[in-house]
């Protein structure tokens, strides 16, 4: 299985919604082309800040089509899994799959709190439904409750042929890097999943990261990786300093809601976040989140 065009900066893209909360096809259309023009390597539908959790599967079948009609082959389009039932799982990896995606990432269930064996029979189960995509492990420890350890990553690399790669959330470098270490006999593609530690995670072998900040700031991401490709070390750690104050700014505001209200000050029209979310109206929040992005000159 070919997994070389498995890297880079991939965003979590945001789904812009319309007051019935139906995706909104012209903003989401006008979304996948600003990313695109920023440079990105690649778009994840449905991802934590894609709001997945909010949204039907019909709804998300029609915003997958969209997503991959609009971006007509020039960057990789994946789909992000979040569901807690291994069955439903395996049916929306169906569904990608039969939908134009080169590759499914899946979180580990969120609420529950499986066994090892149990975990394991999740992401075997999903991955066999869909044998001839490439399937990412999506390490959120953060919002799952728990974590995927190195072992555990070390062992499902090497026992499903098409998981070939994962995004790590943890904020944990040497999680990362020994995820990196332990798997790269078979090729396995490591993403880190933390904007402010994207250069980090180079540095420890990972092919790229997952990143939310380049919904509304793509070519700030994708510089500190360019660089970092090029050689440029300092040039790209560079890039990464002057990425973290506004990406820092985003934890005043809750969670997903930061992201769009970034997208929305630099003027994407992304719309409002799903109930029971709300734009931020704190002036104090909001004023934190515009100036740190008015620094960044990107207002």
């Amino acid at each position: 299985m070919n997994t070389d065009y498995i890297k880079g900066v991939i965003v979590p893209i945001l789904t812009p919604c319309d007051d019935d909360e139906k995706v909104d096809e012209a903003a989401l259309r006008r979304q996948v082309d600003f990313v695109i023009s920023g440079g990105l390597q690649g778009i994840l539908a449905f991802g934590s800040n894609g709001e997945f959790y909010q949204i039907e599967e019909d709804e998300m079948k029609r915003g997958l089509k969209i997503i991959v009609d609009q971006a007509a082959g020039r960057v990789p389009v994946y789909f992000g899994i979040g569901a807690i039932n291994t069955k439903k799982c395996a049916r929306l990896a169906k569904m990608a799959a039969a939908n134009g995606v080169i590759g499914i990432s899946i979180l580990q269930p969120m609420f529950l709190k499986p066994t090892i064996e149990e975990l394991f029979l999740h992401f075997k189960t999903i991955a066999e439904a869909v044998p001839d995509t490439p399937v990412l492990l999506y390490n959120n420890p953060g919002r799952a409750g728990y974590g995927i350890s190195a072992d555990f990553v070390d062992k499902l690399a090497h026992a499903v042929p098409n998981i070939v790669g994962m995004k790590d959330t943890s904020g944990d470098i040497t999680l990362t890097e020994e995820c990196v270490r332990r798997t790269r006999d078979v090729g396995f593609r490591v993403f880190g999943g933390k904007d402010t530690l994207l250069y980090a995670s180079l540095c420890v072998g990972a092919v790229g990261g997952v990143c939310t900040s380049g919904n509304f700031m793509p070519e700030m991401i994708e510089e500190i990786y360019t660089k970092y490709m090029q050689g440029d070390l300092k040039g790209a750690l560079e890039a990464q300093f002057r990425l973290n104050p506004v990406r820092l700014a985003m934890d005043c505001a809750s969670f997903p809601v930061a992201a769009k209200d970034m997208a929305n000050y630099r003027g994407q029209n992304i719309g409002k976040p799903y109930l029971p979310n709300l734009p931020t109206t704190d002036s104090t929040k909001a004023e934190k989140m515009k100036g740190a992005m008015a620094a960044a000159g990107l207002l």
